[in-house]
């Protein structure tokens, strides 16, 4: 018959989790508190992005980005702390906390290329590393219709092209140049 575990230890225990919930609870408070949600109309801008990101077969992280993420529209103390200077977006993980930046409702051309952005986010939510979410998206981005023949041109297609060259280069050996992008 196994015995019972001492009350000192349950007690302990107890102490232990209580205190990491409450420590992991006012961390996301504190998240929240220091930066500023979304306007209404940067509120119609994200809800048709991630129609977007549905639409092209991504329903578990349309629907998380719906229902889970809290959008912010600036910087908090970690983001601060941390800094994303080129960054279209940032998520804080586990807290599945968003930020926006300007670039991101300024910077990209329509919806799809905002999907874009959310999608490789949603992806941070999910708890991968900046390599796979830059990898997904761009194996992925013509689901969404975020094509090279309609975006080439763009600021977003272009930082995401050289930051994805950058973590992930054997995506674009192909070709008779052995430079060219290899999901194109």
């Amino acid at each position: 018959m196994p015995a019972n575990p001492p009350r000192g230890f349950v007690r302990s225990l107890l102490l232990i989790t209580g205190t990491t919930l409450t420590i992991v609870v006012l961390a996301f408070i504190s998240l929240l508190m220091t930066s500023d949600g979304l306007t209404a109309d940067q509120q119609q801008l994200v809800a048709e992005a991630i129609t977007v990101v549905e639409r092209g077969g991504f329903e578990r992280e349309a629907r998380m980005l719906r229902n889970v993420v809290f959008f912010r529209s600036s910087d908090n103390w970690w983001n601060k702390h941390v800094g994303h200077p080129n960054a279209y977006a940032a998520t804080n993980f586990p807290f599945a906390i968003v930020t926006l930046y300007p670039g991101f409702f300024r910077v990209s051309v329509d919806a799809t290329e905002r999907a874009a952005i959310l999608l490789h986010e949603s992806h941070h939510v999910f708890g991968a590393d900046e390599r796979t979410a830059l990898q997904r998206v761009w194996l992925d981005k013509r689901r969404l219709g975020w094509t090279a023949q309609q975006y080439s041109r763009t600021r977003v297609w272009r930082n995401t092209k050289e930051w994805t060259n950058g973590a992930i280069p054997v995506l674009f050996q192909c070709g008779d140049d052995q430079q060219s992008d290899c999901v194109e």
